[in-house]
């Protein structure tokens, strides 16, 4: 824990403003991006404390994935079902702006605006997918 993260202190409920929605991995917490890219934005974050993308190791798989689901969960919980209209990643060091994993979850990716399609393009030198 980092007390001086936000993405900690989310997790722990500590910022009374970010509601976090239903999720069922006790290891991950979802919330609603505060700048959404889509109609449906979400972040899916560890509760403990990791770092960026970087930081990511072969070990790391299984997390990734259960994040993943947990990001199409959310999608499903929330009416959106076109699970091949979404556009999941983090971006890379340094354009995130928390260093804590997070991972987008993005819907309908076809209808992302000019710059959220430019912010989140698959495989850039700024998002990874």
């Amino acid at each position: 824990y980092d007390g001086k993260c936000v993405f900690c202190r989310i997790a722990r409920r500590e910022e009374p403003g970010t509601a976090l929605l239903p999720c069922e991995d006790e290891d991950l917490v979802c919330f609603r991006d505060i700048k959404p890219g889509a109609p449906h934005h979400y972040l899916v974050v560890p509760v403990k404390h990791m770092g960026n993308c970087k930081t990511l190791k072969t070990e790391h798989i299984p997390l990734v994935k259960r994040m993943m689901e947990v990001g199409k969960a959310v999608l499903q919980k929330n009416n959106f079902n076109d699970l091949n209209d979404v556009r999941m990643g983090f971006h890379w060091p340094p354009f995130c702006s928390i260093a804590h994993l997070h991972l987008h979850v993005l819907a309908p990716a076809s209808q992302l605006g000019f710059f959220s399609r430019i912010y989140y393009k698959i495989n850039s030198y700024w998002f990874i997918t």
